[in-house]
């Protein structure tokens, strides 16, 4: 009997990447130099925003995604924190809200106009404090409306109700700072990894924490659920400061399933995983390629299928959403590459090659859309439900009808788990201490420059009085 090599079968092995001509980029952006490990950028199927670098606080480009092209200098921004704009995510079920958070300690919520910004916008809908030290990640619930997650230096996890705008959980099990946390399909758990080396899934109405893995072998930087498999992946180093992969079974953290090395490069690497195709992404921080490999349910769990070469390092990606995909030319994935040297967003799609110009369902099954499954009440009372699904066969373009509220609030205590949250005032940032000092320099020299003043007019007006006096006309 002859030895015949074993291939593979899967539909995704030939997905290419293809970057986007200069005239559908996003040109002339002053895309933020802060070192955060974050990607500074978010998108949906109406909008792209952009962290940009400021001088004074922090702001955010927003942009259609319509309006390629050059961007003007005095394009309008959202301008409204006083200290570096760290994180931003658009609201899944509500197109128009975006939640961004600073190192000025607080969480804002923005409601973007109709057809893009016409103005700076300085005034947010509701402005969030709860957190003592900056904080660096937002994440919307994946099947709650208006349920807002934020990690903060403090090293707490606040659970926002935004529908009386009060933070309703607090997860406090973390050691250090919180690098990353990441949801399962119906949010009923979430994995977060922190400097302590620690990886935890965690229940997020409760805190408690239900499997915890010491990762001394793989420093973990970034993790993420694989859909509805209850498996982990997480990124980070080996000990030989190789950069790593590790597969996870949810349950038991005790071992990984598996250990994969990449290559030797220092950058953090950012894991994009796609529960449709179940194909996984990795992109390095400061690489120009994107590696993807296909996720299966049996040994060896990780095949590679392709990489997508460039030459220009990204800073950072935004993904956009199923429902923002153009199914016409079978593309499953679409990322938005941030080039801080060059200033430009530069949109790479995913695709399988296909002959056919008719719907492929077999690359397209039915996809999250943008209607929540629960309200903030029902998920804070212990339910658990999936997404809905919804088909792309005819292009899903569906507005949804829901429209953000703000509460009104009074200015009083925030009590977390018998915590008053704001009973110190939250120390202020660098950018803002800098900046009261020098306005209070400018105003010791101003009123240095009074006395002076008057000083002169008192010797003057002494020097006319002797000289009244010793005149001729006085004797």
């Amino acid at each position: 009997m002859s030895w015949r090599p074993q291939y593979r079968s899967s539909k995704f092995r030939n997905v290419y990447g293809k970057a986007a001509s200069r005239e559908h980029c996003f040109d002339g952006i002053p895309i933020t130099k802060n070192v955060h490990d974050n990607h500074f950028c978010a998108v949906n199927a109406r909008f792209l925003a952009i962290v940009t670098e400021s001088a004074g606080g922090g702001s955010f480009l927003v942009i259609p995604l319509e309006q390629t092209g050059r961007i003007e200098p005095n394009y309008p921004k959202v301008c409204g924190h006083q200290g570096n704009v760290l994180d931003i995510k658009w609201n899944p079920f509500i197109e128009n809200i975006i939640a961004s958070c600073s190192e000025d300690t607080s969480v804002r919520i923005w409601e973007i106009p109709e057809g893009g910004l016409k103005r700076n916008m300085t005034e947010a809908v509701l402005e969030l404090y709860g957190h003592s030290r900056r904080v660096g990640l937002v994440e919307w619930h994946p099947t709650t409306n208006n349920i807002l997650f934020s990690a903060g230096y403090d090293y707490k996890v606040l659970i926002w109700n935004l529908e009386i705008g009060e933070p309703v959980k607090m997860i406090d099990c973390h050691s250090d700072v919180i690098l990353c946390m990441s949801f399962n399909t119906d949010g009923s758990l979430l994995a977060t990894t922190c400097k302590d080396k620690r990886l935890r899934v965690v229940e997020p109405r409760s805190g408690r924490v239900l499997q915890e893995a010491s990762c001394k072998n793989h420093r973990v930087n970034r993790v993420v659920f694989l859909g509805s498999t209850k498996r982990l992946l997480t990124t980070g180093v080996s000990r030989w400061n190789t950069r790593q992969i590790a597969l996870w079974d949810q349950e038991d953290l005790s071992m990984p399933l598996i250990e994969e090395e990449i290559d030797g490069l220092s950058g953090l690497l950012f894991p994009f995983y796609d529960a449709d195709t179940h194909m996984l992404y990795l992109a390095g921080k400061g690489d120009g390629n994107i590696r993807y490999y296909e996720i299966g349910s049996e040994k060896p769990y990780l095949s590679y299928l392709m990489e997508f070469r460039s030459p220009a390092p990204q800073k950072g990606l935004g993904v956009m959403p199923k429902h923002g995909l153009d199914v016409s030319a079978c593309e499953v994935f679409r990322f938005y590459k941030l080039i801080t040297l060059k200033g430009l967003i530069e949109p790479i799609s995913m695709i399988v090659p296909r002959r056919s110009e008719t719907y492929q369902e077999d690359i397209y099954p039915m996809t999250p859309g943008t209607e929540p499954a629960l309200t903030p009440d029902e998920w804070l009372s212990g339910v658990n439900r999936d997404p809905i699904l919804v088909s792309l066969k005819e292009g899903y373009k569906r507005n949804s009808k829901i429209v953000f509220k703000a509460p009104v609030r009074e200015k009083k205590s925030v009590v977390v788990n018998g915590i008053d949250l704001l009973e110190n005032v939250p120390p202020r940032t660098e950018n803002e201490l800098l900046r009261m000092f020098f306005r209070q320099q400018d105003e010791i020299r101003r009123l240095k420059d009074e006395l002076s003043q008057k000083d002169i007019r008192i010797r003057q007006l002494q020097l006319e009085i002797k000289n009244f006096r010793n005149s001729p006309k006085n004797n």
